[in-house]
């Protein structure tokens, strides 16, 4: 079984924010696999089926972004889901918008999302779809900056952002995480 892992916070208020780029793609990968998001447990949303002959949980937490590992955790756990065959989408304010960087392993890079997973899992050596955000115009805050919308320009190619990223998961579960790099690491995927 894969577990894939969409960073958020949960809440109307955060639905459309930057931050949330990793619950909006793993929504839109559920959805394009007929998998329903409704299931409540390991303090997260999540929904359970087969993709390409494989067994997939695609799981939101609802601890909010700082507090994921406990859901995630709990879930790989649950599931004897090792670190190798879990997957965490989450936003990456050192990527421009559009950028898609495929990575098994490394730290957490100041993401508190991933800095809380590999505190409560016990590990990082778990694959991330790190999806670009962008960083605020110089000087400018970085928390505010996650918690607010994409801009009219950005929302214009959040879609096809969003359906490469579900692209880059189907070809990571048919060929496995080095043809995923390869296909989708270092190009425009708004394009």
């Amino acid at each position: 079984m894969k577990i894939i892992a969409g960073l958020g916070n949960p809440g109307p208020e955060y639905a459309q924010t930057r931050h949330n780029i990793g619950f909006m793609a793993a929504e839109r990968f559920a959805s394009e696999h007929g998998l329903t998001l409704k299931k409540k447990g390991h303090q997260a949303l999540y929904g359970v089926g087969s993709v390409y002959g494989q067994e997939v949980m695609v799981l939101l937490p609802q601890t909010y972004m700082n507090r994921s590992g406990a859901s995630v955790s709990s879930a790989c756990k649950a599931m004897g889901v090792p670190p190798p065959d879990l997957i965490v989408l989450h936003d990456e304010i050192d990527l421009p918008f559009g950028t898609l960087r495929i990575k098994l392993g490394g730290g957490h890079g100041g993401h508190n999302g991933l800095r809380n997973i590999g505190a409560v899992f016990g590990s990082l050596e778990f694959i991330r779809f790190r999806i670009g955000v962008d960083r605020p115009p110089a000087g400018g805050d970085v928390a505010q900056y996650v918690l607010r919308s994409f801009s009219s320009i950005e929302r214009n190619s959040l879609d096809r952002v969003l359906e490469n990223t579900a692209k880059a998961l189907e070809l990571l579960l048919q060929e496995g995480v080095q043809e995923a790099m390869n296909a989708f690491n270092n190009r425009d995927i708004s394009l």
